[in-house]
């Protein structure tokens, strides 16, 4: 007898549907696993078995021969556990069940025929719908998470007993309800931090509403102790709250990192990653021999903040150029070419030399000129040129710190932010940008035209700092911003001279 039964495979960010045959033939009772399997899915013949057996039912006495088709995917993890299960069990029952086909199942069994949580299973609940399945059965674990796609009924068992009942009809089991209506209240939820608890740096809360604002890369310079970390901690409260579709792409790249669980099953709020300088070009990237997101994946649609950035290795640094670009990532392996979002805002800190004292005026440098330029060289001209804003963030004085005056909340800059945003939004209506940050050439040509005196000011700005050409557009980008937050259809002189300011600070540091 021939039995089908509907799973899928991770691949990259996103599922692939995978049907799983199962026969039952003459010969020694044993399991055959074909279709491009690894190691842990051949395993699952002997987790299957014993699951079948310590959950009451008749163990397979026939020859089982399992197919996981396409042949030409490559099968990975304990997901396939609970499909091939009930596989085999209506095999050696020798009955039709309908269900099955109407169905897609995945899980990971234990030997007591426990259900235990996977990853991925949003993915794989977006491909059901796809697919037009009627129904995913997943661990109970992992319901929730699975609920939030509309269109789908979502089953959560606890053990194989339990599924094959679902699948036979005998269950009174009743779908997980969806989490749409309090996914949409949490999306908008407040932050443990606040800007209102930073003391003075008015001059960088400025340049990080700007940066916010438009999505601007924002590069922090200063010395040990100024709050370069601690502002940067808190930009993700400032940011508009993710829409539901952006939540979904995020929670997606979670759930395939595994990093989701029973009590955080759906990402609510932005993104804030801030991988140590340590970290490896895979871990930033992303790659391995089975190509999984790395840490700027995992930012997108927040925030990727490194700190002490001359620490991290120049060609961790350099990998990211593409990605800033291009808002995404593309990685080639033998196992194939992956592309995974990677739409983040890049937030780095860094100090102006080795000791942290270069040109502090109560503080004396203990660095040669010679440490100061390799320290400072560590950072290539290319990867500048793509952040955006550089601001300089000077130690807070004694008076600021003291000082009773309470300082504007996030919920303050966050209002200005989201009128800025949604000038933008309408702006870019029917285009792939959502933000000045992203704007094409030709949307640049569009809505960033100059004044005569704009213009001059500019062109000297260019000669005197000696600016690259992608700097030109990045002073354009933010000028951009700065006019909408400010209310103004076109951009003013004043406006193009705090943009140019934010470009002023990397070429003094690194000529």
């Amino acid at each position: 007898m021939l039995t089908k039964v509907f799973s899928a495979a991770l691949r990259g960010v996103d599922a692939l549907e995978v049907e799983i045959e199962v026969n039952g033939g003459p010969g020694d009772p044993q399991i055959i696993v074909v279709g491009l399997p690894d190691a842990s899915v051949r395993e699952s013949r002997d987790r299957v078995i014993t699951a079948i057996g310590n959950s009451g039912f008749r163990w397979p006495r026939s020859r089982m021969t399992v197919n996981l088709a396409p042949a030409n995917v490559k099968k990975e993890g304990p997901s396939f556990d609970l499909p091939i299960a009930l596989g085999m069990l209506a095999v050696e029952d020798g009955v039709d069940i309908p269900r099955l086909a109407r169905c897609m199942v995945a899980g990971e069994l234990g030997l007591t025929g426990e259900v235990r949580a996977i990853k991925g299973v949003l993915p794989i609940a977006l491909e059901a719908r796809r697919r037009r399945k009627k129904a995913l059965i997943v661990p109970f674990a992992n319901a929730a998470e699975a609920a939030v796609v509309e269109g789908v009924q979502v089953f959560g068992v606890r053990s194989l007993r339990e599924a094959y009942e679902l699948i036979c009809d005998r269950s009174s089991a009743t779908p997980v309800l969806p989490m749409l209506d309090d996914a949409k209240a949490r999306l908008a939820e407040i932050s443990e931090v606040d800007f209102s608890e930073v003391k003075g740096q008015n001059q960088v809360k400025r340049a990080i509403e700007v940066a916010v604002a438009g999505n601007h890369n924002l590069l922090l310079i200063g010395p040990p102790g100024s709050g370069k970390s601690m502002l940067s901690k808190r930009i993700a409260t400032i940011m508009p709250p993710m829409s539901l579709e952006e939540a979904i792409e995020t929670t997606k790249i979670h759930s395939i990192c595994g990093l989701l669980s029973e009590d955080r099953n759906f990402v609510f709020s932005r993104p804030f990653r801030s991988p140590h300088h340590t970290i490896s070009d895979v871990g930033l990237l992303g790659g391995s021999s089975n190509p999984t997101p790395g840490e700027v994946s995992l930012a997108h649609n927040g925030v990727l903040f490194l700190d002490e950035l001359p620490e991290f290795k120049r060609s961790t640094l350099e990998v990211m150029r593409q990605p800033l670009e291009d808002a995404h990532v593309v990685v080639t392996r033998a196992a194939g070419t992956m592309k995974f979002p990677a739409d983040f805002m890049l937030v780095a800190a860094m100090n102006p030399c080795p000791c942290g004292y270069f040109g502090d005026p109560k503080r004396e440098c203990r660095c040669s000129p010679t440490q100061v330029e390799r320290y400072r060289q560590r950072i290539s001209g290319p990867l500048l040129d793509r952040i955006d804003i550089h601001v300089d963030a000077p130690a807070v004085a004694y008076a600021e710190l003291s000082s009773d005056v309470p300082a504007e909340s996030s919920a303050g800059i966050r209002e200005r932010v989201e009128a800025a945003r949604a000038v933008q939004t309408a702006r870019y209506a029917g285009s792939r940008a959502r933000s000045n940050a992203r704007m094409s050439h030709a949307a640049l040509k569009a809505n960033c035209r100059l004044d005569p005196q704009s213009q001059e000011m500019l062109r000297l700005a260019m000669a005197d700092l000696e600016l690259s050409a992608r700097a030109y557009d990045r002073i354009l980008k933010v000028s951009r911003t700065i006019a909408d937050l400010a209310g103004s259809e076109t951009i003013k002189a004043k406006h193009l001279a705090e943009a140019i300011q934010y470009r002023t600070l990397d070429r003094n540091l690194w000529r």
